[in-house]
């Protein structure tokens, strides 16, 4: 019985599930907080709910992975660590180098350093861990599952801006999409439970997180997203802006008193969005209790807008696919709020899409919450980022290539 270890590792965080394999059983999983900072805590969480944690002062990477392997062998969760057979690593950024998940060599771990220019809080990070568990289980095989494969299959009218050409010839300067691991799952998942071939279907998918992404699948390929160049496009999220005039950064920037263009972007990133717009919070649930309970305009103004983003790239989906089979919500926000998936859906009627308010009061589960015999499915389901990769490394396990 093989044991298949998933990461995502995070520049402060490293999240993993331990899946036994054939049956995609989560044997163990857990997460490392506040890596490099005070007040570190581990933890790990067993198949019976069985639940272990410990603070420390500081817990730098090597030694996050390595409590991992050690709490799993003491725990008793595997015998030898021989058992764990591949790993599989989240990568964000795979640029046109991977238009696929691959077995990580050498030559794919330069690679994947030198994309850090696409990514540079994550591809770092990401390859730093790679040589980590290379270290530690050298047996291992590795897999790197890369965000952006997915929109590989973008057409040009889609994935190029309209800036001169040559900048995309010289520097890779495109769409590139993200959180496509998540979209991937959701929209093979979404389709098993339409009993339908995914070729079959135009789904556009709600990744509505703390970062939040959109992307429209037209018969099984995902044609456009959200997402741009890099995350910090698209909608509006908990502290990053969305689209953005770019003519608005130095008009700030000067009025600021900002000269490296670096902070503003950190701005951008960090002080925007749902936090920036309502000056309460970043999270949705305390934007629902100041709008409700305390009448605060601003925090009901982050809603509305958080809401009319979304709804417009419904629209400009459905417009761009001539139509919709399935519109599904995933992710924490997505799988959860109940008030923000009924702001969304009570604005979409005119596409025939529709909210049986009873069934929208799910958190986390499976469920569609349309109206019956309509001509838009709508569902919830929840992401499983870390079964696609595991998916990812038994996929490529058995055709490994040799690196020269």
């Amino acid at each position: 019985m093989a044991k298949v270890l998933a990461i995502n590792a995070g520049s402060s965080t490293l999240k993993w599930k331990l899946f036994s394999l054939p049956e995609e059983t989560v044997i163990a999983s857990g997460m490392v907080d506040r890596l490099g900072l005070p007040n570190a805590v581990f933890v790990l969480k067993k198949a019976d709910g069985d639940k272990y944690s410990e603070t420390h002062d500081e817990i730098n990477a090597q030694e996050a992975a390595a409590m991992v392997l050690t709490r799993l062998k003491s725990d008793g969760i595997v015998d030898h660590l021989t058992e764990i057979t591949g790993i599989g690593h989240r990568i964000v950024a795979g640029g046109e180098d991977f238009q696929d998940s691959v077995v990580i060599t050498p030559t794919t771990l330069k690679q994947i350093k030198d994309l850090s220019e696409y990514a540079p809080l994550h591809n770092p990070t990401q390859a730093y861990y790679i040589e980590v568990f290379q270290q530690l289980l050298p047996k291992a095989v590795q897999v790197a599952v890369f965000d952006t494969s997915l929109y590989a299959t973008m057409p040009e009218v889609n994935y190029l801006y309209s800036i001169p050409y040559d900048y995309y010839k010289q520097f890779g300067a495109r769409k590139y999409g993200a959180h496509g691991t998540s979209h991937r799952y959701v929209a093979q998942r979404t389709a098993e439970l339409l009993n339908k071939p995914l070729d079959e279907l135009k789904l556009i998918t709600l990744h509505l997180g703390s970062g939040a992404s959109i992307t429209a699948f037209d018969h099984g390929k995902a044609i456009d997203t959200s997402m741009g160049f890099t995350p910090l496009a698209g909608i509006t999220m908990s502290t990053r802006s969305g689209d953005i005039d770019a003519s608005m950064i130095p008009f700030l920037m000067r009025h600021l008193g900002i000269s490296d263009v670096q902070d503003f972007i950190d701005i951008l990133n960090n002080k925007s969005g749902l936090l920036g717009i309502s000056g309460v919070s970043p999270d949705m649930r305390d934007l629902d209790n100041a709008a409700n309970n305390d009448h605060n305009h601003r925090a009901e103004l982050a809603l509305e807008i958080f809401a009319s983003r979304v709804i417009k790239y419904i629209g400009s989906y459905i417009a761009e696919m001539n139509g919709l089979d399935a519109l599904v919500f995933t992710a924490g926000v997505g799988e959860n709020s109940v008030a923000m998936r009924s702001r969304i859906l009570n604005q979409l009627g005119y596409f025939g899409i529709t909210i049986d308010e009873e069934k929208n009061k799910c958190h986390g589960v499976e469920q569609v919450i349309s109206k019956p015999d309509e001509p838009v499915t709508v569902m919830v389901v929840p992401t499983n980022e870390e079964l696609m990769i595991v998916r990812d490394v038994e996929r490529l396990t058995h055709r490994a290539p040799i690196d020269n």
